[in-house]
């Protein structure tokens, strides 16, 4: 995508960051064939920190989302437009590889999936072992890490030759992160990785994000109101493809600027 020479003013969040934005979208529209299903969203995602995208269904959460990695690349009927830089780096650059993006920033789907045919500790490090890592040492190490943060290593230690299927949804979903965070990425987008989940399994999800911020750029989609309020930092509330507004969390949930916005978290529909 050609950069533009006087790019559009970005929405942040109220709290300021001294630290130049992990991701910053500028004039960013996605069409799928002539559809438009996403128009000109520009915002900066801090570093370090949680953003949640709420909006009901089919206001354009996960099309943004996946945008971000690059992820559109695959459907043919997709076309981007606008600019999206990882930590100053143009994510559609000419010279840029999607692979290399998606290694920097993973990310974690609504519905666990792990490799079915392969046991917790491969799946753990399947893209490890495609980017060349062969060690058996650093391969081990890595995986335990990566289960570690994800707060699975105490619950899978004695059978990690055991199949991924064996395991809960619940400790299903905190693989496929671990698997995300093995490659060691930068950023961490998550598609409502709870909606799917029991209350126990979602609170240990929630904690999850919650620490993991402390070393990761952290982008949640969730249609849980309650949930984007207790995990993130700062909310953005999109509908109809529009970025409404975007704030810091409490900001948002008390003292909405939109009545747009206002409407959506007190639920008068959606």
């Amino acid at each position: 995508m050609p950069e533009t020479a006087h790019p559009l003013p970005a929405a942040k969040p109220d709290k300021p960051h001294a630290e130049a934005p992990a991701l910053a979208t500028r004039d960013l529209s996605i069409f799928f064939g002539d559809k438009k299903v996403l128009n000109a969203v520009s915002m900066d995602i801090a570093p370090r920190h949680v953003t949640a995208i709420i909006g009901p269904s089919g206001c354009g959460k996960s099309t943004f989302l996946r945008s971000l990695n690059r992820m559109h690349d695959l459907n043919p009927d997709a076309r981007v437009e606008g600019q999206i830089r990882l930590f100053g780096e143009d994510v559609y650059g000419r010279e840029t590889q999607p692979l290399l993006v998606r290694r920097r920033v993973g990310m974690v789907f609504q519905k666990s999936n792990p490799f079915p045919t392969m046991s917790i500790e491969d799946n753990v490090n399947v893209g490890l072992r495609l980017n060349g890592m062969t060690r058996r040492e650093k391969l081990a190490d890595r995986t335990e890490q990566a289960l570690r943060m994800a707060a699975l290593w105490d619950e899978v230690k004695d059978r990690l030759r055991s199949p991924a299927i064996s395991l809960s949804g619940g400790q299903q979903q905190r693989l496929c992160i671990a698997r995300a965070l093995a490659v060691q990425p930068e950023v961490l987008l998550m598609d409502e990785p709870a909606s799917a989940l029991d209350p126990l399994a979602t609170a240990k999800i929630e904690e999850l994000v919650v620490s993991l911020k402390k070393e990761y750029t952290i982008v949640i989609v969730t249609h849980n109101m309650q949930q984007a309020a207790r995990v993130s930092d700062s909310t953005a509330f999109f509908y109809m493809g529009e970025l409404v507004e975007y704030d810091a969390t409490k900001k948002i949930f008390t003292r909405p600027q939109k009545r747009q916005t206002e409407d959506y978290v007190t639920g008068q529909f959606g």
